[in-house]
């Protein structure tokens, strides 16, 4: 597939510019309270984070890989990223975020773009993450289209995706959690599957959370009613809902993660040094 006009390289990308901030542990503290004390968000990113380097050497070294992140908002988790070693990227359409996402210790390069069109060349990357971002898309299948463009052959997409395959029980709830947070659709692991299979990407594995039924509903609740408030508050909740996930049976669950890899082989120099 050709690269869109112009998309020679990252060229069209409009980056915001790296600074130092004089209040980096502060901005560090806020990110920390805001993406880790999460209810769901820790344990969804954090696997994700573990699923980029899984076939590296050593376990959670990321040394040379370059990894976008789509729909980043502030760069936090590309940060994490890039900590580990990683040629870091976090593409956002928000711009506020952006701007306070210069100001963690680790910032990634910091990119304002469309994920529906990508500002980077194809093969651009050789891991592409994406966390809880597709179900907000107004088309989602572009961006799998996007995603898979700038993923170099033998690269590896992890995302997550709202599944709520419970949905049904609770109509109101589902409702309100929609209005609230532009949600167009859902995802199950077997639907995420056939859209990457169309595209050359072979899933390698997956994973449900919140896969209870009180998860589920608990999961709803707060996003329906709680927001951002109530996900925070409800963090100490983590270890129970991590220890109903361990005794659910069958697939089904509120967030789905997808690790794939794309068809084609892996170039040599893939994951070395920058």
């Amino acid at each position: 597939m050709k690269s869109p006009p112009g998309a020679g390289g990252w060229a069209r990308a409009r980056a915001v510019r790296l600074i130092d901030w004089p209040f980096v542990k502060v901005a560090d503290a806020v990110a920390l309270a805001g993406h880790e004390v999460h209810v769901c968000r820790y344990r969804e990113a954090r696997t994700l984070l573990r699923w980029l380097g899984q076939d590296q050497d050593r376990d959670g070294d990321l040394s040379g890989l370059r990894v976008l992140d789509v729909a980043g908002g502030d760069g936090y988790w590309a940060g994490q990223a890039r900590r580990r070693g990683a040629r870091a990227v976090a593409l956002d359409l928000a711009t506020s975020k952006l701007h306070y996402g210069r100001g963690l210790a680790h910032a990634p390069a910091l990119i304002e773009g469309d994920a529906l069109q990508l500002p980077f060349a194809d093969a651009s990357f050789d891991r592409v993450m994406s966390i809880c971002a597709i179900e907000h898309f107004d088309d989602g299948a572009r961006a799998l289209d996007e995603m898979t463009r700038v993923l170099a052959p033998g690269g590896e997409l992890v995302m997550s995706a709202d599944a709520l395959t419970l949905a049904g029980q609770w109509p109101k709830l589902y409702r309100a959690h929609c209005q609230r947070y532009h949600v167009q659709r859902t995802y199950s692991h077997a639907e995420l599957a056939a859209l990457l299979a169309a595209r050359g990407l072979e899933v390698i594995t997956y994973q449900y959370q919140f896969r209870s039924r009180w998860a589920q509903r608990m999961y709803l609740g707060l996003s329906a009613y709680g927001g951002k408030f109530g996900f925070n508050a409800a963090a100490p909740a983590v270890p129970l809902v991590a220890a109903a996930d361990r005794g659910a049976r069958g697939d089904g669950g509120a967030i789905v993660l997808v690790r794939a890899r794309r068809e084609g082989q892996r170039a040599a120099n893939q994951g070395g040094s920058a």
